[in-house]
Formats: structure tokens, sequence, C-alpha cells
């Protein structure tokens, strides 16, 4: 049997939705015709994917594993159509993708003097997608901050760096030297929680109360609103407190917190000359 993708789009969209109307309003079906869909391939796979009553829609064990497996699929999938509609167009386009704070100019201008004939895209990305450009296809490498999902890439050292809490300039600890960890702990932590995984776990020990809900943010300038608003703090890598600067907010070390490690990452499977080259370079300017 053959799995239909399209089949499976509509099933991821049910499946984080957990609601068969909202699913059908992301993805402008009717929603009839979803629950056929959706019904049709529990058939296809022998499989019920979906717990539904009157009041909610839950995930069967079946559902939850193909969801694990449907979502790097279906970006495998996006990933292939990018690259063949590229190549269609006759056009040879590498794109670098790069997170807040760092900088590839002068890789990037190596390459293009060694490869003249291909066009370098730059992708900028956040906490939340510096992976998902690899998977979909809309970047070739993506220069990203750990910890990340390491599955289904290869990902090359290239630097660690001191993090530090960025705070409002009239918080009381503004003006330390350093601080550490427990000194925090009982502030609202903007950052998602497992991109400070040791500072989430002190913090959890130590902190009286429930935590608030976290939000996202799409961008490091949002989040320093946030900051300069009293909404909480942050914790950022040394790089990319000093290129976001401002006279709000104060950055203070955090002396007990392990560096940040920046990594060149790509999708295991690809094989392009290009991806070999761009990791060489990265890897010998950050020496």
């Amino acid at each position: 049997m053959d799995v239909d993708l399209r089949k499976l789009r509509y099933f991821v969209a049910v499946a984080e939705e957990l609601h068969f109307g909202r699913a059908a309003v992301r993805l402008h079906i009717a929603q009839p015709v979803l629950s056929r869909q959706i019904r049709a391939l529990e058939g296809e796979l022998h499989a019920q994917l979906f717990q539904r009553d009157k009041r909610s829609t839950s995930l069967t064990d079946a559902g939850r594993q193909l969801l694990e497996d449907a979502r790097p699929l279906l970006a495998a999938a996006e990933a292939l159509r990018r690259r063949v509609a590229t190549a269609a167009r006759g056009t040879s386009t590498f794109t670098v993708a790069f997170m807040p704070g760092i900088t590839v100019t002068d890789a990037v201008r190596e390459l293009t003097a060694q490869h003249p004939g291909v066009t370098v895209e730059l992708l900028r990305t956040t906490w939340e997608d510096q992976t998902d450009v690899l998977h979909d296809g809309r970047a070739d490498v993506s220069v990203v901050r750990l910890p990340i999902d390491r599955r289904g890439l290869s990902v090359r050292p290239l630097f660690r760096e001191p993090r530090v809490a960025v705070l409002r300039t009239d918080h009381r600890l503004a003006g330390k030297e350093s601080v550490r960890v427990a000194d925090l702990a009982g502030e609202h932590v903007l950052n998602n929680p497992d991109a400070v995984p040791e500072w989430r776990d002190v913090a959890d020990e130590l902190r009286d109360g429930p935590t608030r809900p976290r939000r996202e943010f799409r961008s490091v300038e949002e989040k320093l609103e946030h900051v300069a608003t009293g909404e909480g703090i942050a914790v950022i890598p040394l790089s990319t407190s000093a290129y976001y600067t401002r006279p709000d907010v104060a950055h203070v070390p955090v002396e007990d917190l392990p560096p940040n490690e920046v990594c060149l990452a790509w999708v295991a499977s690809r094989r392009s000359r290009l991806v070999f080259e761009f990791a060489e370079i990265m890897a010998l300017n950050s020496v």
C-alpha cells in the first residue's frame, strides 16, 4: 500500500489542532470531507488514529506514532519539491540559515568566490524553526544553537560562547558583575525551557509557586521588548547580547550556565558538494 501524502497532511492538521472543525478551516476544506479522508486513512492503515466523543478529540497510540513519523516524511516531500523546482528553473542556489547574533558573511563570501555561478541566499531562523528549515528544504545548511533534535541531521561543532541574562535596567541585579541561576530562580524566564535546560532544572527546584504560562516570540527584538516592559527576563548568548543593544535593558553574565554551543547542521542524507565545502569553510573560520 502506498501512503497518500495528502491524507497525511490532513491527519497532521487534525492531530495538531485536536479539533476537526479547526483543522478543516486550516486546510480550507469542508469538515465532512476531512472526516471522510481521515476514516479512509484509518482504513488503509488498519488502525484507529483518533478517539472522539462529543467534547474532545485525542490521539490513540497509533495516532501518536503516525504523527511522529508523518512530520519528517512530509517535510522531506516538501524539500524534494523545492529542490526539483529549483533544478527545473535552471538556477543554482545555496541557502544558509542562521540564528540571531551569528555572522556568516565571511564564509558566504568565500563560498561565492569559489563558486561564482552559485547564488547564496540567507535565511534568518528562530529557536522554533532552526532545524525545520533543513527538513522542509528551505535551507541547505543551518547554523544552529544547541540543544536541537539531531535525528536525521549531520551536526558539526563550530564554537562555544558564554550566556548572559537580559534584565530591565532598574532590576535589582542589573548592576552586578555576574549572577547565578539561583539569584534569578524566581523570575519569569521568557525563553523556551528547552533552550536553557540547565536553567529550567535548577530554577524549578528553587522556585516558589506556580510557573507562568510561556509564550512564543518571533524575534529577539520582540523578546527584548517584553524584558524592557518588565514582563520577565531572558537568557541569550553573548554574541546576541552584543548585537542587540538598547539602553533600557542590561546584560549580566550567568556564571553557572555552561556555554552555548554553535554548530552547523544539514540533512544527513544530502550528498551535495556545496554542503561539505561550506562546512569546511565554516569550521576553518571558527578556529
